[in-house]
Protein backbone atom coordinates (compact mmCIF):
# COMPACT_ATOMS: atom_id res chain seq x y z
CA UNK A 1 0.00 0.00 0.00
CA UNK A 2 2.68 2.45 0.75
CA UNK A 3 4.39 1.94 -2.23
CA UNK A 4 1.38 2.67 -4.24
CA UNK A 5 0.82 5.78 -2.96
CA UNK A 6 4.11 6.85 -3.13
CA UNK A 7 3.76 6.15 -6.72
CA UNK A 8 0.65 7.84 -7.13
CA UNK A 9 2.28 11.22 -5.32
CA UNK A 10 5.14 10.78 -7.45
CA UNK A 11 2.86 10.72 -10.67
CA UNK A 12 1.08 13.72 -8.97
CA UNK A 13 4.42 15.28 -8.50
CA UNK A 14 5.26 15.23 -11.69
CA UNK A 15 1.79 16.23 -13.72
CA UNK A 16 1.98 18.74 -11.49
CA UNK A 17 5.56 20.13 -12.81
CA UNK A 18 4.87 19.65 -16.01
CA UNK A 19 1.67 21.46 -15.58
CA UNK A 20 3.50 24.73 -13.99
CA UNK A 21 5.92 24.28 -16.68
CA UNK A 22 3.46 24.58 -19.94
CA UNK A 23 2.11 27.65 -17.83
CA UNK A 24 5.09 29.09 -17.42
CA UNK A 25 5.98 28.20 -21.42
CA UNK A 26 2.77 29.87 -22.40
CA UNK A 27 3.38 32.91 -20.11
CA UNK A 28 7.03 33.15 -21.59
CA UNK A 29 5.88 33.05 -25.48
CA UNK A 30 2.67 35.53 -24.44
CA UNK A 31 5.31 38.21 -23.03
CA UNK A 32 7.68 37.41 -25.86
CA UNK A 33 4.96 38.07 -28.27
CA UNK A 34 4.01 41.35 -26.69
CA UNK A 35 7.16 42.61 -27.02
CA UNK A 36 7.47 41.12 -30.22
CA UNK A 37 4.32 43.40 -30.88
CA UNK A 38 5.69 46.59 -29.17
CA UNK A 39 8.65 46.52 -31.24
CA UNK A 40 7.10 46.04 -34.67
CA UNK A 41 4.22 48.58 -33.61
CA UNK A 42 5.42 52.01 -33.12
CA UNK A 43 2.38 53.43 -33.44
CA UNK A 44 1.64 56.51 -31.75
CA UNK A 45 -2.21 57.89 -31.05
CA UNK A 46 -2.37 61.27 -31.40
CA UNK A 47 -5.62 61.79 -30.62
CA UNK A 48 -6.88 60.12 -27.29
CA UNK A 49 -10.71 59.98 -28.06
CA UNK A 50 -11.50 62.14 -24.98
CA UNK A 51 -9.82 65.53 -25.37
CA UNK A 52 -8.29 67.98 -27.91
CA UNK A 53 -4.42 67.56 -26.43
CA UNK A 54 -1.94 67.25 -29.02
CA UNK A 55 -4.23 69.55 -31.55
CA UNK A 56 -5.11 73.11 -32.05
CA UNK A 57 -7.07 75.54 -34.79
CA UNK A 58 -4.71 76.81 -37.53
CA UNK A 59 -3.29 80.29 -36.22
CA UNK A 60 -5.45 80.14 -33.03
CA UNK A 61 -5.06 78.99 -29.68
CA UNK A 62 -7.11 76.05 -28.41
CA UNK A 63 -10.29 74.06 -29.70
CA UNK A 64 -13.50 75.82 -30.84
CA UNK A 65 -16.76 74.85 -29.38
CA UNK A 66 -17.24 74.31 -33.10
CA UNK A 67 -15.64 70.68 -32.86
CA UNK A 68 -17.23 68.47 -30.46
CA UNK A 69 -15.77 64.88 -28.66
CA UNK A 70 -18.49 62.11 -29.38
CA UNK A 71 -18.08 58.13 -29.29
CA UNK A 72 -14.41 58.29 -29.59
CA UNK A 73 -14.40 60.61 -32.27
CA UNK A 74 -13.47 64.30 -32.94
CA UNK A 75 -16.40 66.22 -35.07
CA UNK A 76 -16.75 68.91 -36.78
CA UNK A 77 -19.93 71.11 -36.92
CA UNK A 78 -19.19 74.12 -38.65
CA UNK A 79 -21.35 77.27 -38.11
CA UNK A 80 -23.81 78.54 -40.62
CA UNK A 81 -22.50 81.86 -40.63
CA UNK A 82 -18.94 82.80 -40.19
CA UNK A 83 -17.58 85.76 -38.81
CA UNK A 84 -14.75 87.99 -41.37
CA UNK A 85 -14.34 84.28 -42.81
CA UNK A 86 -13.32 82.51 -39.93
CA UNK A 87 -12.01 79.14 -40.27
CA UNK A 88 -11.58 75.79 -38.09
CA UNK A 89 -9.15 73.63 -39.65
CA UNK A 90 -7.73 71.63 -36.74
CA UNK A 91 -3.50 70.66 -37.01
CA UNK A 92 -1.31 68.29 -34.64
CA UNK A 93 0.87 70.53 -32.27
CA UNK A 94 3.70 68.49 -33.18
CA UNK A 95 5.46 68.77 -36.97
CA UNK A 96 6.27 65.35 -38.82
CA UNK A 97 8.54 64.64 -41.63
CA UNK A 98 8.31 60.71 -42.70
CA UNK A 99 5.51 58.91 -41.70
CA UNK A 100 2.76 56.56 -41.57
CA UNK A 101 -0.59 58.20 -40.49
CA UNK A 102 -3.58 56.21 -39.87
CA UNK A 103 -7.38 57.00 -38.88
CA UNK A 104 -10.96 56.52 -39.77
CA UNK A 105 -13.22 59.28 -40.85
CA UNK A 106 -16.69 59.68 -41.51
CA UNK A 107 -17.92 62.15 -43.85
CA UNK A 108 -21.45 63.99 -44.25
CA UNK A 109 -23.94 63.81 -46.88
CA UNK A 110 -22.70 66.17 -49.55
CA UNK A 111 -19.80 66.84 -47.67
CA UNK A 112 -16.03 67.83 -48.09
CA UNK A 113 -12.84 68.00 -46.31
CA UNK A 114 -8.97 66.42 -46.08
CA UNK A 115 -6.35 65.75 -44.59
CA UNK A 116 -3.11 67.70 -45.09
CA UNK A 117 0.46 67.43 -44.18
CA UNK A 118 3.57 69.69 -44.27
CA UNK A 119 1.05 72.23 -43.01
CA UNK A 120 3.25 75.48 -41.64
CA UNK A 121 1.56 78.30 -39.96
CA UNK A 122 2.16 81.36 -40.94
CA UNK A 123 0.46 84.92 -39.94
CA UNK A 124 -0.06 86.06 -43.78
CA UNK A 125 -1.52 82.18 -45.29
CA UNK A 126 -5.11 82.16 -44.10
CA UNK A 127 -5.49 78.39 -44.86
CA UNK A 128 -3.61 75.11 -43.97
CA UNK A 129 -3.84 74.08 -48.06
CA UNK A 130 -1.83 77.07 -48.87
CA UNK A 131 1.20 74.90 -47.45
CA UNK A 132 0.61 71.68 -47.52
CA UNK A 133 -0.69 68.89 -49.99
CA UNK A 134 -4.09 67.15 -49.17
CA UNK A 135 -5.78 63.80 -49.05
CA UNK A 136 -8.86 64.05 -50.53
CA UNK A 137 -12.27 63.39 -47.79
CA UNK A 138 -15.19 63.50 -49.92
CA UNK A 139 -18.93 62.25 -50.86
CA UNK A 140 -18.15 61.69 -53.88
CA UNK A 141 -21.70 61.52 -55.52
CA UNK A 142 -23.25 64.40 -53.30
CA UNK A 143 -20.73 67.20 -53.57
CA UNK A 144 -20.35 69.14 -56.81
CA UNK A 145 -16.54 67.90 -56.53
CA UNK A 146 -16.44 65.09 -57.20
CA UNK A 147 -17.60 65.74 -60.34
CA UNK A 148 -15.09 68.36 -61.24
CA UNK A 149 -12.74 65.38 -62.01
CA UNK A 150 -11.65 62.17 -60.64
CA UNK A 151 -7.81 64.02 -59.05
CA UNK A 152 -10.92 65.60 -56.52
CA UNK A 153 -12.32 62.66 -55.60
CA UNK A 154 -11.95 60.47 -52.05
CA UNK A 155 -8.21 59.23 -52.00
CA UNK A 156 -6.94 61.57 -54.20
CA UNK A 157 -3.99 63.55 -53.59
CA UNK A 158 -6.18 66.68 -54.49
CA UNK A 159 -6.11 67.98 -58.10
CA UNK A 160 -2.51 65.91 -58.90
CA UNK A 161 -3.56 62.24 -58.86
CA UNK A 162 -6.70 60.35 -59.07
CA UNK A 163 -7.72 57.37 -57.05
CA UNK A 164 -7.10 54.42 -59.00
CA UNK A 165 -10.83 53.21 -57.75
CA UNK A 166 -14.14 54.50 -55.15
CA UNK A 167 -13.65 52.41 -52.46
CA UNK A 168 -15.59 54.61 -50.51
CA UNK A 169 -17.68 53.46 -48.03
CA UNK A 170 -21.47 55.05 -48.08
CA UNK A 171 -22.63 57.91 -46.53
CA UNK A 172 -22.74 57.08 -42.69
CA UNK A 173 -19.95 54.73 -42.32
CA UNK A 174 -16.45 55.00 -41.29
CA UNK A 175 -13.77 54.52 -43.87
CA UNK A 176 -9.99 53.86 -42.95
CA UNK A 177 -7.30 55.97 -44.75
CA UNK A 178 -3.57 55.16 -44.45
CA UNK A 179 -1.26 57.99 -45.87
CA UNK A 180 2.18 57.60 -45.74
CA UNK A 181 4.53 60.32 -46.63
CA UNK A 182 8.50 59.09 -47.00
CA UNK A 183 11.42 61.52 -48.23
CA UNK A 184 14.12 59.23 -47.92
CA UNK A 185 12.47 57.14 -50.24
CA UNK A 186 10.64 59.95 -52.13
CA UNK A 187 7.53 57.67 -51.90
CA UNK A 188 3.97 58.81 -50.78
CA UNK A 189 0.87 56.67 -51.08
CA UNK A 190 -3.06 56.64 -49.70
CA UNK A 191 -4.86 52.93 -48.97
CA UNK A 192 -8.30 53.89 -48.03
CA UNK A 193 -10.46 50.82 -47.01
CA UNK A 194 -7.53 48.42 -47.62
CA UNK A 195 -7.20 48.79 -51.22
CA UNK A 196 -4.00 51.38 -52.43
CA UNK A 197 -5.70 54.16 -54.48
CA UNK A 198 -2.81 56.60 -54.93
CA UNK A 199 1.02 56.91 -55.46
CA UNK A 200 3.23 59.48 -55.72
CA UNK A 201 6.61 61.08 -55.33
CA UNK A 202 6.83 63.54 -52.71
CA UNK A 203 9.82 65.27 -53.56
CA UNK A 204 12.15 66.32 -56.70
CA UNK A 205 11.64 66.70 -60.38
CA UNK A 206 8.68 64.27 -61.01
CA UNK A 207 7.19 66.03 -57.65
CA UNK A 208 7.51 69.87 -59.10
CA UNK A 209 6.11 68.12 -62.43
CA UNK A 210 3.14 67.04 -60.82
CA UNK A 211 2.39 70.45 -58.89
CA UNK A 212 3.15 72.45 -62.45
CA UNK A 213 0.19 70.87 -63.98
CA UNK A 214 -2.46 71.37 -61.02
CA UNK A 215 -4.33 74.30 -59.67
CA UNK A 216 -0.94 74.83 -57.49
CA UNK A 217 1.90 75.65 -59.70
CA UNK A 218 1.78 79.45 -58.63
CA UNK A 219 1.30 79.08 -55.04
CA UNK A 220 4.59 80.53 -53.17
CA UNK A 221 4.42 78.09 -50.18
CA UNK A 222 2.42 74.77 -51.28
CA UNK A 223 4.52 71.66 -50.89
CA UNK A 224 7.74 73.30 -50.09
CA UNK A 225 8.03 72.20 -46.31
CA UNK A 226 8.73 68.47 -45.81
CA UNK A 227 8.42 68.81 -42.40
CA UNK A 228 4.73 70.38 -40.96
CA UNK A 229 1.79 69.93 -39.34
CA UNK A 230 -1.64 67.06 -40.19
CA UNK A 231 -4.39 69.26 -40.34
CA UNK A 232 -7.85 68.31 -40.71
CA UNK A 233 -9.88 70.70 -43.19
CA UNK A 234 -12.91 72.72 -42.33
CA UNK A 235 -14.66 73.23 -45.57
CA UNK A 236 -18.01 73.95 -44.56
CA UNK A 237 -19.02 70.46 -43.74
CA UNK A 238 -19.76 68.24 -41.09
CA UNK A 239 -16.94 65.58 -40.97
CA UNK A 240 -15.89 62.80 -38.35
CA UNK A 241 -12.54 61.45 -37.54
CA UNK A 242 -11.05 58.64 -35.03
CA UNK A 243 -8.95 56.18 -34.05
CA UNK A 244 -5.64 58.89 -35.38
CA UNK A 245 -2.81 57.48 -34.37
CA UNK A 246 1.21 57.59 -36.58
CA UNK A 247 4.03 56.32 -36.81
CA UNK A 248 7.22 58.24 -38.01
CA UNK A 249 9.98 56.56 -40.31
Amino acid sequence: MKNILSTAFLALLIMGCKEAKKETTEAVEEMEEAVEMTSDNEWTMIFDGESFNGWHEYLKEGVSENWKIEDGAMVLYPPETRENGSQFNLVSDTDYTDFVLSMDWKISEGGNSGVMWGVMEMEDLGQPYLTGPEVQVLDNEGHPDGKNGTSHQSGALYDMVSPSDDVTKPIGEWNNMVITINHKTNEGNVVLNGVEVVSFPVQGQEWQDMVSKSKFADWEHFGKHPTGKIALQDHGNQVAFKNIKIKEL
